[in-house]
């Protein structure tokens, strides 16, 4: 999208997001710890990381024209598609999302939960190379990932790489998910417990 601001009687030309699937996971990460700084701070470094207007520029905007272009960037975001991405391509390696969250390893859950204790937000990469693996076989639809072996360092930098649209789509699938399962996994274990009495 294109962004016209007009200073000292020129108008100049910058380029500003299109969709919220151009934000980087890396560069949402960076958004998340803009949140932290004063609101001025905040719009600042949120309209340089999306777009190519120089920072000094942006301090030179009008709070008007500062409130139009977040209130764009709050419109993209609105508008993404929620719907998870399965399979998603980052520099030529296809990944796809856990198939079977319902035989997720002890290995994988114990991790999945440290990072969620250690701070979703600082932990997303991580969080994202276990949901994600690379594919190593695929027939239409259906496909089998690598197995899960806990070390999960490099994968979490290629993940930096994902769109910020499908790590917020992935959370919304395995946060809906996991609240089942939570809701499900007591019950489910007093019948086990039952049975066990049983015999």
């Amino acid at each position: 999208m294109k962004v016209k601001i007009k200073k000292e009687g020129k108008v100049e030309t910058f380029k500003l997001i299109n969709s919220w699937a151009d934000v980087t996971l890396s560069t949402w990460l960076q958004l998340i710890d803009f949140e932290t700084g004063t609101k001025t701070e905040e719009a600042t470094e949120t309209i340089a990381a999306l777009s190519d207007i120089p920072k000094k520029l942006i301090k030179e905007l009008s709070l008007s024209d500062v409130a139009v272009i977040m209130s764009k960037v709050g419109e993209l975001q609105q508008e993404q598609d929620t719907k998870l991405k399965r399979i998603i391509e980052i520099n030529g390696v296809e990944y796809g999302f856990h198939p079977d969250l319902d035989s997720i390893s002890l290995g994988e859950y114990a991790d999945i939960e440290q990072f969620i204790k250690n701070g979703i937000d600082s932990s997303l990469p991580e969080l994202m190379a276990v949901l994600y693996r690379p594919i190593k076989l695929k027939k239409n639809k259906i496909y089998i990932i690598e197995p899960y072996d806990g070390d999960i360092r490099l994968r979490a930098e290629e993940m930096k790489l994902m769109s910020a649209a499908q790590v917020q789509s992935a959370l919304f699938f395995f946060y809906t998910f996991a609240k089942v399962l939570s809701e499900i996994m007591p019950l489910y274990l007093m019948e086990r417990l039952k049975e066990t009495k049983t015999q």
